[in-house]
């Protein structure tokens, strides 16, 4: 299999389910989107940390593929002509946002607790995992958008807003364990 296919060089491309769309469609730049998430995501697995924080991350990456494969696939082509559904075995669910959730908890009872913003940076890990965050909302926003003029799962949408607070409170837990000087913004009175 050719890694090119010219198939897009006229600016179009396929959702899953062959249907061609613009490559600015907004169902191509969501997915697109958590794809470059899941790239940073890769960028901060790939820095010195603990190896738990390794393990969350692959899943989390996994499941961004999970997030995109739904992204990809316009509600018409969720079932596929022989009656099955094109994403059967694939699916984010309940127990996916609880993971995050019991990790954010799990960090934050080994954090002080926040009285301010705090400034992106301290140490380029933790800044790698600012950066995920900033894409992370942006893929949400995207497919919040997208929801707004076709069907997109819900759970989706969760996932990538519980995401965003992960990698908020990964970031404050690797300054904490690094020892980065974490910098709290306070406004100017």
């Amino acid at each position: 299999m050719k890694v090119y296919t010219k198939t897009g060089d006229k600016g179009t491309t396929s959702l899953f389910g062959g249907t061609r769309v613009p490559k600015d469609h907004a169902r191509i730049e969501s997915y697109g989107t958590v794809d470059e998430l899941n790239s940073h995501i890769g960028l901060i697995r790939d820095q010195e940390m603990n190896v738990h924080y390794k393990e969350i991350l692959i899943e989390i990456q996994d499941r961004l593929f999970t997030v995109g494969a739904i992204l990809a696939t316009p509600p018409e082509k969720e079932v596929m002509k022989n009656g099955e559904l094109r994403l059967k075995k694939l699916g984010i669910v309940e127990t996916d946002i609880e993971l995050l959730e019991n990790e954010i908890d799990a960090m934050e009872n080994e954090l002080p607790q926040m009285t301010h913003f705090v400034l992106p940076g301290g140490h380029a890990t933790v800044s790698y995992c600012h950066i995920a965050r900033c894409v992370c909302r942006r893929a949400e926003r995207l497919a919040v958008h997208l929801s707004h003029n076709e069907p997109v799962a819900e759970i989706a949408i969760k996932y990538l807003n519980r995401l965003s607070d992960y990698l908020f409170v990964l970031a404050r837990k690797l300054s904490h364990d690094l020892d980065a000087v974490e910098v709290q913004w306070i406004p100017r009175k």
